[in-house]
């Protein structure tokens, strides 16, 4: 057993963590508090950048679904006419990439181990532009200078350096907070009270592991995917119902493969699990299992493989979704929390929107091309077919 799946064992089984990882734990939780008490007497300082930052992050190792959140949350901002940019880290580029301070904008020419699988995956699948630097107050600022009006921080949650207006906590609704205890006797990179400190609550998946007092308050994300794409284009694109009842190789190096899985078996497929640790760099070797079987990946995993991957090999997009409830009380409160309604601009003439009420409710008024663009339980409606048109004698446009 690799030492990525002994720990998952220990944090997230029923075995009790050795005493030698137990002896760590209040020293590690020591460290965090002391660093929380510097940022909040202000001897270390949290830096802001001239624009919203919103902070998605979790309080666990491992994956919460970050990225395809990420991805849906860039959607629906970028739909309200905002222009929103990613910073990341980058975890996962090669080691020569980690060390430096180096700003890199991604684009069609880079590679996984150049900006990290992620920060690749989010600029390909939310077509907005992504900033990778160990320094994300850096990164941050770059993006701004491009012409960012928001800042969305992949996995910045432990990163007080940089100020936030917004915070969003993912939990995996099936792991929950594994053993409860800090790391490295247990998952959590910081107490789980800090949950309630967060803005936004979001619960991925399904499963029922995190306690019902944070359950009650948060929104429940779904991932939903049913079609497979060729990693290396070669082989035409897939229904995942076609391979019902048939035997694949499955691969996942990913935060918690074990969903991947169970998804791929809840569609009714035979698997053969392949497990590998998050961020894993791949072989062609590792994706050749000696027989015909088709293989099935994540497409995190996929933008790393199509130079290795052999044929008959597919990868799994997903989607993030919400029920509409949840959906418009999370964007309502992010909103309101990053003060992003002060910043919304017309997406037609690109000119400055004004709140306002009239008998319908809420709307927002560009004076420019005399349009109320509807509120709607505090999501703005940003659709030309969904705007007013109002006359030039309009009271709207004098308030």
């Amino acid at each position: 057993m690799s030492l990525d799946a002994w720990l998952q064992d220990v944090w997230y089984g029923t075995h009790t963590p050795p005493w030698w990882l137990r002896i760590w734990s209040p020293v590690y939780g020591a460290v965090v508090c002391c660093r929380h008490w510097l940022y909040r007497r202000g001897w270390m300082r949290a830096y802001r950048v001239g624009a919203p930052v919103i902070v998605v992050g979790n309080v666990t190792v491992g994956g919460t679904g970050k990225t395809p959140f990420v991805i849906w949350l860039v959607g629906r901002l970028r739909g309200m006419g905002l222009a929103v940019a990613v910073v990341t880290r980058g975890y996962g580029r090669s080691r020569s990439r980690r060390v430096t301070n180096d700003i890199l904008r991604v684009d069609g020419s880079c590679r996984a181990e150049d900006v990290g699988d992620e920060a690749l995956l989010i600029s390909r699948r939310a077509g907005c532009p992504v900033y990778v630097c160990r320094d994300r107050v850096a990164a941050a600022r770059a993006a701004i200078e491009d012409g960012a009006a928001v800042v969305i921080a992949d996995d910045g949650l432990q990163h007080l350096r940089l100020a936030r207006d917004a915070e969003i906590v993912l939990v995996d609704a099936m792991r929950g907070f594994g053993n409860g205890m800090l790391l490295p006797a247990g998952p959590l990179r910081e107490a789980v009270q800090r949950v309630g400190r967060a803005g936004a609550m979001v619960l991925t998946g399904g499963g029922s592991a995190a306690p019902q007092t944070l359950t009650r308050l948060a929104a429940r994300m779904s991932l939903d995917g049913g079609l497979l794409l060729p990693v290396n284009g070669v082989d035409g694109a897939r229904v995942l119902g076609d391979f019902a009842v048939q035997r694949v190789h499955a691969v996942a190096g990913i935060g918690n493969p074990e969903r991947f899985f169970a998804g791929l078996r809840a569609a009714g497929l035979e698997i053969i699990a392949h497990a590998f640790p998050d961020h894993h760099r791949y072989t062609a070797e590792e994706l050749r299992f000696g027989d015909a079987l088709p293989v099935i990946m994540t497409e995190k995993d996929a933008v790393k493989c199509q130079a290795c991957a052999p044929q008959h090999c597919w990868y799994l997009p997903v989607t993030a979704s919400f029920a509409l409830a949840d959906e418009r009380a999370l964007l309502g409160r992010i909103l309101m929390d990053a003060r992003l309604l002060d910043i919304l601009a017309c997406p037609l003439c690109k000119g400055p929107l004004r709140r306002a009420d009239d008998a319908s409710g809420a709307v927002l008024i560009c004076r420019a091309d005399r349009l109320a663009f509807p509120v709607r339980d505090g999501i703005p409606v940003m659709l030309e077919e969904a705007a007013r048109q109002l006359s030039a004698t309009d009271p709207l446009l004098e308030r």
